[in-house]
């Protein structure tokens, strides 16, 4: 069932469905949500609690984002492109018309490399038992 997150805070109110979110960006008490059509939207509130809000709003679906490092939430299904050394992830899919390029430092990028690689591997082989 898809159900759309709800974020209101002071005089506003937005509803957004997950696939649209492509990431969520924060500078101390700021976060700004960048959806797939490259709109912004900032709020007053850390990364934290717009981790526990998408958690608590999604349950089981909040698995769709990732945490990375201390300022990045990211939709998994935008990864494209894992570049340790250069510390850049690169955020896109087929219907996207361009991309989002991010930086994160190594080890955030490291961790995140590893998780996808052992989805990826884990899926493969439930694939390929049945």
């Amino acid at each position: 069932m898809r159900r759309p997150i709800v974020i209101s805070s002071g005089n506003e109110l937005i509803r957004v469905f997950p696939e649209r979110i492509v990431y969520i960006s924060s500078d101390g008490n700021y976060s700004t949500m960048i959806l797939h059509d490259k709109t912004e939207h900032l709020f007053t509130m850390n990364l934290s609690h717009f981790q526990k809000l998408i958690e608590e709003q999604l349950e089981e679906e909040a698995s769709i984002f990732i945490r990375i490092g201390k300022s990045l939430i990211i939709n998994r299904s935008y990864i494209y492109k894992i570049n340790i050394s250069k510390q850049l992830l690169v955020l896109s899919d087929i219907i996207l018309n361009g991309s989002f390029m991010l930086n994160a430092s190594k080890e955030a990028l490291k961790q995140l490399k590893l998780l996808i690689e052992n989805e990826e591997t884990g899926n493969y082989e439930t694939k390929r038992r049945r």
